[in-house]
């Protein structure tokens, strides 16, 4: 059941209130006007939990006067314990602060209060300087201070990170780098797959794969190569953005080399191989007029750059 509509002398149209307690936190004051007539200027709550994280009420009974709060009470809340987040830390939440109203037995927020609040290193705290106006909380009427008593809280919903993210840097210069794999005996090449040496370019070292008898679509039909990453050379959550070419040379005349189209693609952990099943059909490669196998022996060669890399946000 909503409460009934408030009939004091704060405005209707900027607060509004709820039976529920806060969920959070609440601070209770006795002996308010001690309290505003002391030298102290602000109260902090202890430690409180909300969404994972550690957090302080802070009560200016007369305002925070430095944002210009005189003859109000401001109210903030912060992050504490915040050595222990991460750099570039970010905590998004949607906060709602309560004064009591002892009357009705509400608790009254702004009704306006509900946009999402975003804290970092450099902005631990979030409050209203103008919360409630002093002379209008003081009005016994209005039910805030009762017997010298009120009542303060705070509700902080974290949002969970749950979106994900990627920023792309490219290379002012793409790193570039070639690789010739000349294979021998390719006739008696007994396994179903052979890798080539390693190869540096752009600081990650690659292989070219081949499927001597083809593999998946290529099984049976064609030889399958394949460029391959050495994930042991590629920094946490981030891939590389590479642009590359794989052919198989014409060893009788290489204008007639068989050329796989350049392909653009990214290498990371989910996928550190890439290339063509169908790389070069077998009859086209044991075609002697081709010049691709020449006394038995295969050249395959890979050109590839290194466009970029992509990092993984989350």
């Amino acid at each position: 059941m909503a409460p009934p509509p408030r009939r004091s002398t704060v405005h209707s149209d900027d607060f509004e209130g709820r039976y529920t307690p806060p969920t959070h936190y609440s601070l209770k004051i006795q002996s308010f006007s001690l309290l505003s007539k002391s030298s102290v200027d602000k109260y902090t709550s202890d430690k409180f939990e909300a969404g994972d994280h550690k957090w302080k009420l802070t009560i200016y009974p007369n305002g925070n006067k430095e944002r210009g709060a005189k003859g109000h009470i401001s109210i903030y809340v912060g992050l504490v314990d915040t050595s222990s987040l991460p750099a570039g830390w970010e905590v998004k939440a949607i906060i709602n602060m309560f004064v009591h109203d002892q009357i009705q037995d509400t608790y009254v927020t702004l009704s306006d209060d509900r946009k999402v609040k975003r804290l970092h290193a450099m902005k631990t705290e979030w409050g209203i300087a103008d919360f409630i106006d002093l002379d209008e909380f003081s009005d016994p009427s209005n039910g805030f201070l009762i017997n010298d008593t009120c009542v303060f809280g705070v509700d902080i919903f974290v949002l969970k990170q749950t979106s994900k993210g990627e920023c792309l840097s490219l290379l002012d210069e793409p790193a570039t780098g070639k690789h010739t794999w000349k294979i021998k005996s390719f006739s008696n090449l007994t396994l179903d797959r052979y890798e080539s040496e390693a190869f540096t370019v752009g600081d990650h070292k690659w292989k070219i794969w081949i499927y001597p008898r083809g593999n998946g679509d290529g099984k049976g039909n064609s030889v399958s190569a394949f460029l391959s990453l050495d994930e042991s050379t590629l920094p946490p959550d981030t891939r590389v953005f590479v642009k590359f070419i794989l052919r198989v040379i014409a060893q009788n005349q290489t204008k007639d080399s068989r050329v796989e189209p350049e392909i653009e693609n990214h290498f990371g952990p989910s996928t550190l191989v890439f290339g063509s099943p169908k790389f070069i059909s077998l009859a086209k490669l044991n075609d002697p007029t081709k010049g691709f196998l020449l006394d038995d022996t295969c050249t395959i060669e890979a050109q590839v750059s290194v466009l970029g890399t992509v990092a993984t946000a989350s």
